[in-house]
């Protein structure tokens, strides 16, 4: 009985020592973010509630989840898988997303149950002159599964996107750790929407068969096409989910308080009656 002890004593005191360890390096992370984003405090970022890492960028960054349930009473709730920053260089995309995850850190009321990604590559933001790929140099919104009867991702780049360096695809889908965590979260978190921002289009894309928000604050609804092996591609054409595609007007300039506040409640406002049906919808009511 007494070895029992020392064992489970040992244990809990390796996985705290483990807790610690992963802490310090989120606390690093919002470190090197603020540092690189002037537009992003240190507490805008380690004073949220992360899940213990469990994925690690290509350079070993975590990447960074945080979670808001929904109200357990509420039967199947409509789960948001929220992604910032996937491509490193569109630093608005990340400050913006961090500034909605304060704000919902405030008044989360659990209608909804949300996911956060905030920064999905870590590494192409980091580097000393950012990049929209990642440390492997793969443009990881090109490496998911294409849809079928398509190019592959690879041959599309070769043939239509001039095999520019920052939209290669890797040499197969799947080849990078970052997609890969998204891709596992499809699978797993099972979302009702994904919300992807981007910049610097200024505009709203989506992909997916539901009445897409027409605008949220000054973006306007405007189609850009997928691409294989693109976020929007694989989650609506592989996996059945619909992917709002938010682009912010600038990459490198922040939208207005004002305009950052008139998008989330045009987000949150488009969730509540368009990404399921009525129904469904009415049952918190």
């Amino acid at each position: 009985m007494r070895i029992l002890s020392v064992f489970v004593a040992l244990l809990l005191l390796g996985q705290s020592a483990a807790w610690a360890q992963n802490t310090d390096a989120v606390n690093a992370l919002c470190k090197k973010i603020s540092n690189k984003l002037a537009s992003v405090s240190y507490q805008e970022c380690a004073g949220l509630s992360y899940d213990q890492p469990r994925y690690f960028s290509a350079n070993e960054q975590p990447i960074l989840e945080t979670h808001f349930s929904a109200n357990p009473e509420i039967k199947d709730p409509i789960r948001i898988l929220f992604i910032g920053g996937i491509h490193g260089d569109e630093y608005s995309s990340v400050s913006v997303t961090f500034k909605w995850l304060n704000k919902l850190k405030k008044h989360h009321s659990g209608a909804f149950d949300w996911h956060f990604l905030p920064l999905a590559n870590p590494d192409g933001l980091l580097r000393k002159r950012s990049t929209r790929v990642n440390a492997n140099n793969v443009d990881l919104n090109r490496n998911f599964i294409p849809a079928q009867g398509g190019l592959t991702p690879l041959d599309h780049w070769h043939i239509h996107a001039g095999k520019r360096a920052r939209y290669y695809p890797g040499e197969k889908p799947l080849s990078e750790p970052e997609s890969q965590v998204i891709h596992r979260l499809i699978e797993e978190y099972r979302p009702t929407v994904i919300v992807s921002v981007h910049a610097p289009h200024g505009i709203l894309d989506f992909d997916g068969d539901q009445q897409p928000p027409e605008r949220l604050g000054p973006l306007q609804l405007r189609h850009l096409g997928t691409y294989p092996g693109s976020l929007g591609n694989y989650s609506w054409f592989v996996k059945s989910v619909p992917v709002l595609t938010i682009e912010l007007p600038y990459a490198g300039i922040m939208p207005s308080p004002k305009d950052i506040s008139h998008m989330w409640v045009d987000l949150v406002r488009w969730v509540r009656y368009k990404s399921k049906p009525e129904e469904q919808v009415a049952e918190k009511n």
